[in-house]
């Protein structure tokens, strides 16, 4: 049995650039700003919730991923308790790795805390694609959406 490895043609200026892009989202994710958070999106833009949750799906485009699936989310969260918390990235290319814990109180009452990894892809300076996965979604089933 052969594992076949890839080493990373990436230039450093697609990379810095990506990550850039990356963390300039995050900062301007907790400000809460749709309107900006939307110039981060290309049109066609994909966002995939990994798992079996009720919003576990790919949403498409900055209409859907901004106005249908981060709400939805946030409707099930008492939204002054919410808190962002970012582990930080690593960048190889256009594709970014992103960590960050969510905390806060559910409307079912009970105590949220998931860690969360996301891998984003950039395409010309705008967010093309993010896979998102979540470290329990148990626990996200069991809080979140009951």
């Amino acid at each position: 049995m052969s594992i076949e490895t890839t080493t990373s043609a990436a230039p450093a200026n697609v990379t810095e650039a990506s990550r850039a892009v990356v963390l300039a989202y995050m900062d301007t994710l907790v400000t809460g700003d749709f309107d900006a958070l939307r110039e981060f999106f290309s049109p066609d833009a994909t966002w995939t919730l990994a798992g079996d949750l009720p919003l576990s799906r790919t949403w498409t485009g900055p209409g859907e991923i901004l106005d249908e699936f981060i709400p939805a989310m946030l409707s099930r969260l008492v939204p002054e308790s919410l808190e962002l918390e970012f582990g930080g990235v690593i960048a190889d290319g256009e594709r970014v790795f992103a960590e960050w814990n969510s905390r806060g109180l559910a409307k079912s009452g009970l105590r949220y805390d998931q860690h969360c990894l996301a891998v984003f892809t950039i395409r010309e300076g705008r967010i093309a694609e993010v896979r998102e996965f979540f470290a329990d979604t148990l626990h996200a089933k069991n809080v979140v959406f009951v």
